[in-house]
């Protein structure tokens, strides 16, 4: 990467960072502490989790589109401080609706789209999957510190002080977009970063991208709800104080992070990242089914903890990368668009769902969900034909006339390795899917045509 763009790409990962750090903080202490709102009940507790993610779900896409029209950092701007504004609501009040509005009015300033769009837009084609790798692994350790300092602020500040905190991060997000992050002088954004309705038809009708949003949906439904119950397990019925509860977190996702790099390894160097999926998918199930058996054992609390976030921690990192390879070229932006929706409304129903079960029938009863829910995720992963080990690659077309593209066409798919070309003729170019073991872009010369980017 060159200046601009490790700067642009270090901004925008902070600004991720910052604002999934505030909507994270309040999972592991909410139950704790949102008992004392006034018409609290576990249903509307697990409602007001997993609330944002209802907005976040509805508007996604629309913010992306919207940033076409009026400017990216418009609607960032617009989304930071609708996520602002909802964080101080939730904190001045001591009503759980009003907690719940807020919530929702988080999840409205529904941004990540539009921070990726920037993001292509400040980075070149050949540098682009580095740097949504970058992105990734700043909200994987925004998560992981959410886990510590939740608990840790909540014992002092209680739960309002947590919504001003996230309030403070949502300026702060403000200032970084518009003091750090690089305006670009207009939008070069590739076509298969965006969402566009014609690609909406078949990417949603694509049984292996499918299958990937079913597991997305599996995933943060099941997260969302044990944040329900295991926060109150691990005070009330394992004696570990809330303001404890932050080195208990810290030591599991440390070791599982750890624990789980060999199996991106294996699965991504070996060629075996069906049997890698499956195997989480399965681990997390049995962790969970162990997680509803523990009584007072706090070592098993832990062991059971760390595989759940072992597998948790690679099917999160696994998922996204699946998504950008299994989409048709030139969809990469709606598949992406589908599976984030996918994500949230699972959020969402993880929260209500498991509160409505744990009013009901007790954090047993949400526990036993969310081994069902795995189980039926692990039977459709089985069902999912191995998945392609591809890259894209983007060539700019030298100019031709319209007759010429269904030759260039025939000539890209008769390579060795090319598995799809889309040819987006207002643009001159071409996105290809190539398994890059038997791909040889040299071949590219004895074309008409150029290179333009490289892998992404």
């Amino acid at each position: 990467m060159n200046a601009l763009e490790k700067r642009s790409v270090s901004a925008l990962a902070s600004v991720y960072a910052v604002r999934m750090l505030g909507l994270f903080m309040v999972m592991p202490v909410f139950m704790l502490l949102g008992g004392e709102l006034q018409g609290a009940t576990p249903a509307l507790l697990g409602v007001a989790i997993g609330a944002y993610g209802l907005s976040q779900a509805l508007l996604q896409i629309p913010f992306g589109m919207l940033s076409d029209r009026v400017g990216r950092k418009r609607m960032i701007t617009i989304g930071l401080i609708l996520f602002a504004a909802g964080s101080l609501l939730a904190a001045s009040t001591d009503s759980i609706y009003v907690v719940i509005a807020g919530r929702i009015l988080q999840g409205a300033g529904a941004i990540a789209s539009v921070l990726m769009a920037l993001l292509s837009d400040l980075t070149r084609e050949q540098e682009r999957t580095k740097a949504m790798a970058t992105v990734g692994m700043s909200i994987g350790l925004s998560f992981s510190l959410s886990l510590v300092l939740g608990p840790l602020l909540g014992s002092v500040w209680g739960l309002a002080g947590l919504f001003y905190v996230t309030a403070a991060l949502a300026v702060l997000a403000l200032v970084i977009v518009h003091w750090v992050v690089p305006t670009p002088h207009q939008h070069k954004t590739s076509a298969d970063t965006q969402p566009t309705r014609a690609m909406l038809s078949r990417v949603l009708t694509d049984g292996r991208l499918l299958r990937l949003d079913v597991g997305i949906f599996s995933l943060h439904l099941v997260l969302t709800a044990l944040f329900l119950v295991f926060p109150s397990m691990l005070q009330d019925q394992l004696g570990l104080a809330s303001q404890s509860h932050w080195w208990f977190y810290l030591s599991v996702m440390v070791t599982s992070f750890f624990a789980m790099v060999p199996f991106i390894i294996i699965g991504e160097k070996k060629r075996k990242m069906k049997p890698v999926l499956c195997g989480a998918i399965a681990l997390m199930a049995l962790a969970t089914a162990g997680l509803a058996e523990v009584s007072v054992n706090l070592v098993a609390a832990w062991a059971g903890l760390f595989f759940f976030f072992m597998a948790f921690n690679l099917l999160e990192a696994s998922l996204p990368s699946l998504i950008s390879k299994e989409a048709p070229p030139a969809s990469k932006g709606t598949a992406m668009g589908a599976y984030s929706t996918s994500q949230f409304l699972g959020a969402f129903l993880g929260g209500a769902l498991g509160g409505v079960l744990l009013e009901w029938v007790g954090a047993h009863g949400v526990l036993w969900l969310m081994v069902a829910v795995l189980v039926l995720w692990f039977l459709v992963a089985l069902t999912m034909p191995a998945p392609g080990y591809t890259t894209s690659f983007v060539v700019e077309l030298r100019k031709a006339v319209s007759d010429q593209y269904d030759d260039i066409d025939d000539s890209l798919r008769r390579l060795p390795g090319v598995q799809d070309v889309v040819i987006v003729e207002g643009a001159a170019t071409a996105y290809l899917k190539v398994d890059r073991q038997q791909f040889n872009e040299a071949l590219l010369a004895d074309f008409t045509f150029v290179r333009h980017g490289s892998k992404s």
